[in-house]
């Protein structure tokens, strides 16, 4: 077979042909992508990048800047307090969101963690339409607990409904009387919804819920990290959004929250954060937090040039061909694995592609991995790194049982301006052949588990002699085809 080169456009600006930097990539023989993954713990986290074909782990961090983007970094003011490069960044805030008062962070963990420490007491209760890792993660550490009401439709894994991270309004009003609004400090609603396959929530949806939270006085909170890829299905799906632009629809959604955080690792195109306070009294109570876990009010632990990155990175976002990109893509991936019978989330959401893994591997319980499992056989089987989004990713239970995760998804997500059609092609390709293997693949488990957000760190092991048996099977088809 043919030697296979391909190279990874790094970063790739707006105007598509214009190619800047590119990186080559290498794809190690099979048998040493079985070694890789022994000595990395049977955790994709844990591989080193330069034995990675094509990185489809995340989205965050690592898009593509534009021209605009890299030029702007020259720019930068780089004063610890008072930086000029701070004040730009706040004002295209406010001018897209219309909420004055910052708070910036060095990522969206970070912004999640100021908010837990200033809201969350122990036995409370926070809403959400679905949890993300770390959001979750600070709130208990802090002695609170998640309550997750997103509709079922949205678990149900193929089907074409458009928004399937709506809440569930009834159920959402029905948690509050329960538990009383003054045990809920706040509700997150999350655009769109990371664990179960990025699927987006409608303004119509957002809209009601935060009437409700109005109603009992409750803050509400925007998790607006993947808000790109939402505004996207917005203007592209909802009833009565399509005749709106991008930056009308931005202020809509922001006019309906209390306080709006994001990563900028995501939303911006760029490495950094932010929160967004409404209240200048509740802005006030929260800013100490920065200097104690962040940086000074004019940084937040970020670089001066990231900063400015994410002020292009914010205006570029508000152009329709520059947030269509990934969802397109990711839509085109999926719907070629439905064809072939690959079971996917449907319909394509945004940040990646997502396998059902509880269909792909109905053979490997959920309590041995499944979706971590084949996210190692996916890198034997071709050097892709993709990620676990399921029981792996969940903790355990007080009582130290497990948690089964609602969703068992493997996402391979498609970082903007970095993948070609061609390169697509070659994940499909790999996707197709791992499926018609896919007795082929056992589970894992844990030879260290660290008691929180373990799926980073945590060192596992093959159930048997499986990822050999399915490395020679590779081999045997494809033969060594670096």
């Amino acid at each position: 077979m043919p030697a296979i080169t391909f190279y990874k456009h790094e970063p790739i600006p707006m105007e598509m042909h214009k190619v800047k930097i590119v990186q080559q990539l290498h794809l190690l023989p099979t048998a040493q992508r079985l070694e890789k993954m022994q000595q990395a713990g049977f955790n994709t986290f844990q591989l080193h990048n330069g034995d990675i074909f094509l990185d489809m782990l995340t989205d965050s961090g690592v898009n593509a800047m534009s021209d605009r983007q890299q030029a702007a970094m020259l720019q930068a003011d780089d004063a610890y307090a008072g930086s000029e490069t701070f004040f730009r960044m706040q004002a295209k805030l406010q001018e897209l969101f219309g909420i004055e008062n910052c708070l910036p962070a060095h990522q969206g963990r970070a912004c999640e963690n100021i908010l837990a420490t200033r809201f969350v007491k122990p036995g409370n209760c926070v809403i959400m339409n679905y949890h993300f890792t770390t959001a979750k993660a600070h709130i208990t550490r802090l002695g609170g607990r998640v309550e997750e009401l997103v509709k079922k439709e949205g678990l149900v894994s193929h089907s074409d409904l458009p928004f399937k991270g709506n809440i569930d309004l009834d159920a959402l009003e029905s948690c509050i009387l329960k538990e009383t609004p003054s045990n809920v400090p706040f509700v997150r609603l999350e655009a769109g919804t990371n664990l179960i396959g990025g699927q987006p929530i409608s303004y119509a949806n957002m809209k009601a819920a935060t009437a409700i939270c109005r109603k009992y006085k409750i803050l509400t909170v925007l998790d607006a990290s993947l808000l790109q890829d939402n505004l996207y299905f917005i203007k592209t799906r909802e009833e009565g959004m399509q005749d709106r632009s991008v930056r009308e629809i931005t202020r809509m959604i922001a006019d309906l929250f209390d306080i709006i955080y994001f990563s900028a690792r995501k939303f911006g195109f760029a490495r950094g954060g932010a929160i967004l306070v409404r209240d200048k009294k509740l802005f006030h109570s929260m800013e100490d937090l920065i200097p104690m876990f962040e940086g000074f009010l004019t940084y937040g632990g970020m670089s001066v040039k990231e900063m400015e990155a994410m002020t292009v990175g914010f205006e570029e976002s508000m152009d329709m061909d520059v947030i269509s990109q990934g969802p397109q893509f990711i839509d085109y991936c999926v719907k070629r694995l439905d064809e072939y019978g690959v079971p996917v989330i449907t319909p394509g959401g945004g940040l990646g592609a997502h396998i059902d893994v509880k269909e792909f591997l109905p053979h490997v319980p959920q309590s041995e991995y499944s979706a971590g499992a084949l996210s190692c056989a996916l890198y034997i089987c071709g050097g892709i790194r993709g990620m676990e989004r399921g029981t792996l990713s969940e903790e355990r239970e007080p009582d130290g049982t497990e948690r089964i995760a609602s969703m068992e998804l493997l996402r391979l997500a498609f970082p903007r301006r970095v993948f070609t059609l061609s390169q697509t092609e070659y994940v499909i390709d790999r996707v197709k052949w791992l499926f018609d293997h896919r007795q082929l693949v056992g589970g894992l488990e844990f030879v260290h588990e660290p008691a929180t957000l373990r799926f980073f760190t945590g060192v596992l092991k093959p159930i048997g002699d499986w990822p050999e048996k399915l490395a020679a099977a590779y081999r045997a088809d494809f033969g060594d085809e670096q």
